[in-house]
């Protein structure tokens, strides 16, 4: 027996059902004998099903769609732009005051009064960062011991 097509004469109920329905020669033809396009004004139900089907897709995407272009787009004349400006003025004034509690939060402490030239020196050492991340262990290796006291 082969992938394709197998070598022994065996038919099955289902095999000659397939080749029946294949070969049937009440089914409408596809395309003509000729290589011309199927005639389609023989099947009338199936193209104004096509059609509906199309019409309802169109329908559905022209209303979803929103063309910008087309929008009426009305001119503002310059008295109308500065009554906006002013209404967002006191708007953004309004809002501004009734958040005084940001106002009342203390800066971040400076370290520095000149962070320029913090920025702009060299990098420190990447021993001097390891002593300080590791602290219990010294510039030589020797181990560190650190002693609290506590006086009364």
């Amino acid at each position: 027996m082969g992938c394709c097509y197998s070598s022994e004469n065996e038919d099955s109920d289902q095999d000659r059902e397939e080749r029946k329905l294949l070969l049937d020669p009440s089914s409408p033809p596809t395309k003509a004998l000729n290589g011309a396009e199927p005639n389609y004004h023989s099947l009338p139900s199936a193209r104004t099903d096509e059609q509906a089907l199309l019409s309802s897709i169109l329908a559905k995407t022209a209303s979803n769609i929103i063309d910008v272009s087309a929008a009426d787009s009305q001119g503002m004349e310059q008295h109308e732009y500065m009554d906006r400006a002013r209404q967002y003025s006191t708007r953004l004034a309004v809002l501004s005051s009734s958040l005084t509690h940001w106002k009342k939060l203390p800066p971040l402490p400076s370290l520095t009064s000149q962070p320029h030239q913090v920025l702009a020196s060299e990098p420190i050492p990447f021993s001097d960062l390891q002593q300080v991340r590791h602290p219990s262990t010294g510039h030589s290796g020797c181990p560190v011991t650190v002693q609290f006291y506590f006086g009364l």
